[in-house]
């Protein structure tokens, strides 16, 4: 904005120049006094500004005390502050902070095991291992897969996937027929092996996701 208004021959002076130049979005303390006696509050409650600079504020409409001022509120995040027609008082606090929403979505916060989830996979990527195993005999049918995305390796990166599937391979041939039974152990005893193995290779922790396909 300020180059297109010097292309148009304007001399713009801004805060960067020798004197430099401010000029302050804040009321300064005698137009908060001009505004305090105007209004002639009731009850007065300062916003906006660190704490001491509410009690800062707070104090300064003290000396409308004669004049009908009958209480001050210096609150703080999460408290309530009760109007009705008896007057102002304090009522307790409410739950306050950040809330993480999906966007194009208001009505509900997103998990905080969600959030976990998206910040692993943006710092350190997802893993997915891929197993094939028959559906009627538990047997594996194919070699493990393991696929990976915003996990960047090394220049040994092919030696280090076939670690990776050989350390799967392992742990399917540790499991008993049983276990190869219940999907449910086998991903979690995949991704506990496979966890272990990543993290002493690379000190990284992406998200793994065991994925078994019947057939």
């Amino acid at each position: 904005m300020i180059d297109h208004m010097e292309r148009r021959g304007t001399d713009v002076m801004y805060g960067h120049m020798n004197p430099p130049l401010h000029v302050s979005g804040h009321g300064s303390v005698e137009e908060m006094k001009l505004v305090l006696n105007l209004v002639r509050p009731r009850y007065f409650m300062p916003i906006h500004g660190e704490y001491r600079q509410l009690t800062k504020h707070a104090r300064l409409a003290e000396h409308l005390r004669f004049a009908g001022l009958e209480d001050t509120f210096i609150m703080e995040s999460g408290e309530v502050l009760e109007i009705d027609k008896h007057g102002a008082r304090r009522a307790g606090r409410v739950p306050v902070g950040r809330v993480c929403i999906d966007s194009g979505s208001v009505d509900d916060a997103v998990p905080e095991m969600v959030i976990r989830d998206r910040r692993l996979l943006s710092e350190d990527g997802i893993v997915l291992p891929i197993i094939t195993i028959n559906r009627h005999t538990g047997r594996v049918e194919n070699q493990p897969e393991i696929v990976s995305r915003g996990f960047a390796l090394a220049e040994d990166g092919g030696e280090f996937m076939g670690r990776a599937r050989a350390v799967v391979a392992k742990t399917l041939e540790g499991s008993n027929q049983e276990e190869k039974t219940d999907w449910g152990v086998m991903k979690e005893k995949i991704r506990a092996d496979l966890k272990r193995y990543i993290v002493k290779e690379t000190s990284r922790r992406p998200l793994i996701m065991p994925v078994i396909l019947e057939i």
